[in-house]
């Protein structure tokens, strides 16, 4: 029988991939997509490594390709545990993400082929442990930690729904094995985050099993899809860490950014320690539009941990991490990218207040 905490990390993953979107990568799902470094087994998809072949459950590749790199591919991985994402976890993101950079080799008459910088993101909806964020800042494994109030509404569609098909897996009969295969291709195609032609047809369950499993993937996917204006946008701050920006005025932001791809924002931290949220807005438009974060936790415990100093470190991490901040945005068949800017200068010129 399926965990309840597995459901909920497939819902979540299928989810982010819905929230990411737009946000410049396409999503990989079968080897013809690239038949040299991805592998179909079954319904299951690889990525072949120098000592392993790996199995990812979403996979996307960045349409914009860094000066002085390669093509980025990113694998997405998401927890959904009740406790903080222990050591472990980190480790075996680093293993894989290790193996697959390693599997590139020249040789006499061997025929030039791509290749690509992967890296390794994980999403927890509870947070991460301090020995796994040391070792994942250690070795440049991003963690992102949905626990903010900006993903409750997420967590809590995805709980539900989670409930949905753990009961029926428990009391109607054909739900053995659990069909995640088939349970992921129907959200694929309810969330088009994926090429139709290219989606696999597992074998679907039958019966009431089938019925009921399907009403709760359809009520899910339809709350998603009522909230398009819900986006997940990735910042790359001057830092070893990725920022999730959350917003629900994604057409406020495409507004303001379009007209104006390099502005200048104005930082707030809200809240102490673990619990503290970031918000970004526009300096000279107030109104116009709000994105949210969260920093790492080792980040907010360094802010919080000498009493009297919070004001000035908060200070310190938005000049020194904050200060440039870059979003990709897919824009047709192309990708456009825009600058926040934080400058405390500005701020303090004016008389405003920056924390």
């Amino acid at each position: 029988m399926l965990k309840d905490s597995s459901l909920r990390g497939y819902l979540l993953e299928e989810s982010l991939a819905w929230l990411l979107r737009s946000s410049g990568y396409r999503l990989l799902v079968h080897e013809d997509q690239d038949p040299v470094e991805l592998v179909s087994d079954g319904d299951t998809l690889r990525v072949r490594g120098r000592g392993a072949v790996h199995q990812v459950d979403v996979l996307g590749e960045f349409a914009f390709t860094p000066a002085f790199s390669m093509p980025v591919r990113l694998f997405l991985e998401a927890k959904y545990y009740q406790s903080r994402c222990g050591l472990e976890v980190v480790r075996n993101a680093h293993g894989v993400v290790h193996d697959v950079n390693e599997n590139f080799m020249t040789a006499l008459g061997t025929r030039p082929r791509q290749r690509y910088k992967y890296s390794y993101a994980l999403f927890s909806a509870s947070g991460f442990t301090p020995d796994a964020q040391k070792y994942a800042l250690a070795h440049q494994i991003s963690l992102v930690d949905l626990s903010g109030a900006s993903f409750a509404w997420l967590l809590g569609h995805i709980g539900t729904t989670a409930q949905s098909l753990y009961k029926a897996q428990q009391h109607l009969p054909g739900a053995s094995p659990f069909p995640v295969s088939w349970m992921r291709t129907e959200l694929r195609r309810g969330l088009q985050t994926s090429p139709l032609d290219l989606l696999s047809n597992p074998s679907a369950p039958e019966g009431r099993f089938r019925r009921a499993v399907t009403a709760a993937l359809t009520e899910f996917t339809d709350a998603l899809r009522g909230r398009s204006g819900v986006e997940l946008l990735l910042g790359f701050p001057s830092a070893p860490f990725i920022l999730p920006l959350a917003t629900e005025e994604q057409e406020q932001f495409l507004g303001y950014a379009e007209a104006r791809p390099d502005h200048t924002v104005r930082i707030r931290r809200r809240g102490t320690g673990s619990a503290a949220e970031w918000t970004l807005a526009p300096a000279d438009a107030v109104g116009a539009y709000e994105l949210t974060f969260k920093l790492p936790e080792h980040i907010e415990d360094w802010i919080s941990d000498v009493e009297g100093k919070e004001r000035r470190r908060t200070a310190e991490v938005k000049e020194q991490f904050l200060s440039t901040i870059t979003l990709y945005r897919m824009n047709g068949a192309g990708v456009r990218a825009y600058q926040l800017r934080y400058e405390a200068s500005s701020f303090s010129q004016s008389g405003a207040v920056t924390t």
